[in-house]
């Protein structure tokens, strides 16, 4: 697979490192040499100085022979160009774009009727108001995702010392009661990812994945002691593209929100198209604000300034007097492994939810879905079985995946079930996997058909 990327920010640089360890061959395009000096310095992909709405710059980037070209770049309008060239030059090439002007967002369906062959728009505010949503259905849980619809669960939850599951061997979790319904996919202890085996012990602060039929969560959840309480009462801090998205998800769904914003243009903005949310003009680092906005009593604050090191102190600061829990955005992905340690519950990041979207469609099989596992270590794919595939027709014991992955869900039309290793995988199941990226290239070979962008 050929994947152009027009753009080295750090969308483009995080997805060119993705796909690049995986040996697919890569093209990077930029018109700022720091950025591409940056790229070369730590990937091994060809770069391009140049504009990605060039004709002649895709033509030298072998925009003809390529699978995939991503235009990530920081302005909408080269995004656009850069794809209605690339689709004159090559219309077989698959297009996605980022755009995040919500203009943009309006007429998304003209745009592609106009150039059919860009195949997806991804808009990352909307993708981090979507996370933050999936974080604040579990507000326990480190890290959420769903598939199959909403029918399956994968939860990150972080083990206290009242969890029923320590000192236990995952052989003999199946008998605790209500814990037969779930499965254990990974473990992280100590930033190190681990495969767990039937004689494996879980211990005091392992971030453990369960994968869960989402009809059986609240009881495995509580089973957990993982913080399932209905979130009532928002504070939200930010009131930019995000936030001001947020807020409005947030009054549709009649959940009692306040929002504090800095600038009064914006404010008076928010207040002329808000209807239930109370906007505030202030500062959400200010301790004396968030007291008399009785900061104490919210489910949860989240913080959506441009700003994140104004967020991370907002969080801080709205948990110390007494917030539940935070949602944190974090533009820069070198201080995701730090957060966590200071106080941090949950981190949202446009880029970040950006990435996650684009990771599904430049996956080779029949992946509907991709979502990377804390520190990207592994991925969660969820595949539609071929019906030439090698892996159909047959019990799971029997199929030679390779070490590191795991079949740990299956939806079979109405049906949906954890598997065991005696369950027989069938033509057109969807199938959730569990992969470590080492071994990710390998399942998409077991997974692909010969696919048709024309």
């Amino acid at each position: 697979m050929k994947v152009v990327i027009i753009g080295a920010g750090e969308v483009g640089f995080h997805i060119a490192s993705r796909i690049a360890y995986e040996r697919k061959e890569v093209v990077v395009i930029d018109t700022n040499e720091d950025a591409l000096r940056r790229v070369s310095e730590a990937i091994d992909v060809q770069v391009i100085k140049g504009s990605g709405s060039s004709p002649s710059v895709l033509k030298q980037a072998g925009i003809e022979d390529a699978n995939i070209v991503l235009a990530v770049t920081d302005s909408d309008q080269i995004n656009i160009v850069a794809c209605l060239f690339a689709d004159y030059i090559s219309p077989k090439t698959m297009k996605l774009v980022r755009l995040r002007d919500p203009d943009f967002n309006l007429y998304k369906e003209a745009l592609q009727n106009f150039s059919p062959h860009i195949h997806t728009i991804i808009n990352p505010d909307i993708e981090a108001v979507h996370a933050i949503e999936r974080f604040m259905s579990v507000p326990g849980a480190v890290d959420v995702g769903d598939f199959a619809d909403g029918r399956i669960q994968l939860i990150g939850i972080r083990l206290a010392a009242e969890s029923p599951l320590l000192g236990l061997r995952l052989m003999d979790i199946p008998r605790v009661q209500n814990a037969g319904h779930m499965l254990i996919a990974a473990v992280i202890r100590k930033e190190k990812l681990i495969i767990p085996r039937g004689q494996d012990v879980l211990a005091k602060g392992d971030l453990v994945y369960i994968v869960c039929e989402t009809r059986y969560l609240t009881q495995t959840l509580d089973m957990l002691k993982v913080d399932t309480a209905p979130v009532r009462r928002v504070m939200l801090i930010g009131g930019g593209r995000v936030g001001s998205k947020m807020a409005a998800a947030l009054e549709q769904k009649s959940i009692k929100t306040k929002i504090i914003e800095k600038n009064p243009s914006v404010c008076q903005k928010l207040a002329e198209t808000l209807n239930k949310v109370m906007v505030l003009q202030g500062d959400g680092t200010d301790q004396n604000l968030l007291m008399e906005e009785n900061v104490q009593d919210m489910d949860m604050v989240i913080t959506l300034t441009g700003d994140e090191e104004i967020n991370i102190l907002s969080s801080l600061l709205a948990k110390r007097m007494g917030a539940r829990s935070n949602i944190t955005r974090i533009s820069k992905f070198s201080y995701f492994p730090l957060v966590e340690a200071i106080g941090i519950d949950h981190i949202v990041s446009p880029r970040l939810s950006a990435v996650n979207t684009i990771l599904q469609h430049i996956r080779e099989g029949n992946v509907l879905s991709a979502i990377s596992i804390k520190g990207e270590q592994a991925e969660v794919l969820e595949a539609i079985v071929p019906q030439d595939s090698e892996v159909s027709g047959k019990m799971l014991q029997k199929i030679s995946f390779p070490t590191g992955a795991l079949v740990v869900g299956v939806v079979r039309q109405d049906e949906t079930f954890i598997p065991t290793g005696s369950s027989i995988i069938q033509a057109n199941d969807r199938i959730i996997i569990f992969a470590v990226r080492e071994v990710i290239p390998k399942i998409e070979k077991i997974l692909t058909v010969q696919l048709n962008y024309y």
